[in-house]
């Protein structure tokens, strides 16, 4: 941890900030170990470009800081929230009053938290330095790498083990169901990285469908988009399938999808634009007529957060580099009729991208999965 705090230490000081404060999330996970819920009880943690740390927290969290390997400065509170202004400010002691440039990740950060931070800092300027913290987490090492292919066979195995299950008449919030039991029995996390999505026929035209009470009926497609969680890093996966005879569009965009996919995944490699990832797929969906279809990026970064940086859209510069994971996902969407997507999990090698997941990726009868 020590050596993800002196990263963290270098970026502050790159981007000219006197500190960076984080509240539960997981940059503080991955910089400290430390793991906090967010609740009505604020958590802060300041970290100074001096590599200093002070922390103010609810008294009953102080267990959680036994065996850290760096020494906070810790102010703890108890039950009473007209006490908690008065401990922030004991914990940020000596730096009232100061014109400090403190950094924050907006979408993190609640009103709760940068209320108490504004109250004891009030000379302090906060900043949105998310662009600067990305790079912390925005390549991973091995081990992430291991842990985030792990999540993935976890899912791969329980949606085998669903789709032995699925037979027409069940609903999508049965389906939905039967799939998250076989996560957990595949050995997930117990926080999944999102509700899984389980769209049937007209539904799966929607990319964020919420399960319902649609029946699946022969002729419908089965959209499935879901993932697993080991050791707080995630997988997310996408397979389409058909129950039965489908329209023979619905088999032409399938092929589509499939090859769009491909492409992406087998002509990324490092060095290339974020964007290019996009070009890739979409080109392929476009050439045959059926680009507006396709009304989404192609992907996003994968890691301790089911959406994180790279964002893979047309008009991203950023440079692919080692270690970088992200999903390809690409679409075709028919409006009031069905959708397909496939998506996998890469990571950027020295080779170009490797593949953390692999089931079949062609869309494929249901009844082939009932061995």
């Amino acid at each position: 941890m020590n050596s993800r705090l002196s990263r963290l230490v270098k970026i502050t000081q790159e981007n000219n900030l006197d500190a960076v404060a984080l509240n539960p999330g997981q940059t503080l996970t991955w910089l400290t170990g430390l793991q906090f819920h967010l609740m009505e009880r604020p958590v802060l943690g300041l970290f100074a470009a001096d590599g200093s740390v002070r922390l103010v927290l609810p008294n009953l969290e102080r267990a959680k800081l036994q065996g850290l390997n760096f020494e906070p400065v810790v102010a703890g509170y108890g039950d009473d929230p007209s006490k908690w202004d008065e401990v922030f400010m004991e914990g940020f002691a000596g730096l009232d009053g100061k014109e400090l440039k403190i950094g924050v990740e907006p979408a993190r950060l609640r009103v709760l938290e940068l209320g108490f931070l504004q109250r004891a800092l009030p000379q302090a300027a906060v900043v949105d330095a998310s662009k600067a913290l990305a790079k912390l987490r925005i390549c991973k090492d091995e081990q992430e790498i291991a842990q985030m292919r792990q999540a993935a066979v976890i899912a791969q195995n329980a949606l085998l083990e669903t789709l032995k299950t699925i037979e027409a008449g069940q609903t999508e919030k049965q389906i939905a169901g039967e799939l998250m039991v076989q996560l957990f029995r595949a050995g997930s996390d117990a926080e999944l990285p999102f509700a899984p999505i389980v769209a049937i026929g007209e539904n799966s035209a929607n990319p964020h469908a919420a399960p319902g009470d649609r029946v699946l009926r022969e002729g419908d497609i089965l959209l499935i988009d879901y993932g697993a969680s080991f050791e707080g890093y995630y997988s997310d996966i996408t397979r389409s399938f058909f129950c039965g005879e489908v329209e023979e569009e619905f088999k032409t965009i399938a092929e589509l999808v499939h090859d769009a996919n491909q492409a992406a995944r087998l002509g990324g490699k490092p060095g290339m634009r974020a964007g290019e990832i996009d070009d890739l797929a979409r080109n392929v969906i476009a050439a045959a007529g059926y680009g507006e279809a396709f009304f989404h990026r192609v992907g996003h970064g994968l890691g301790m957060e089911t959406h994180e940086e790279p964002y893979m859209f047309a008009a991203n510069p950023l440079l692919l580099e080692e270690g970088m994971v992200f999903t390809i996902e690409p679409g075709i969407y028919l409006t009031g009729r069905g959708g397909i997507r496939i998506e996998d999990d890469v990571v950027v090698t020295k080779d170009g991208l490797l593949s953390l997941t692999d089931l079949p990726r062609r869309v494929l009868p249901i009844s082939m999965f009932k061995g």
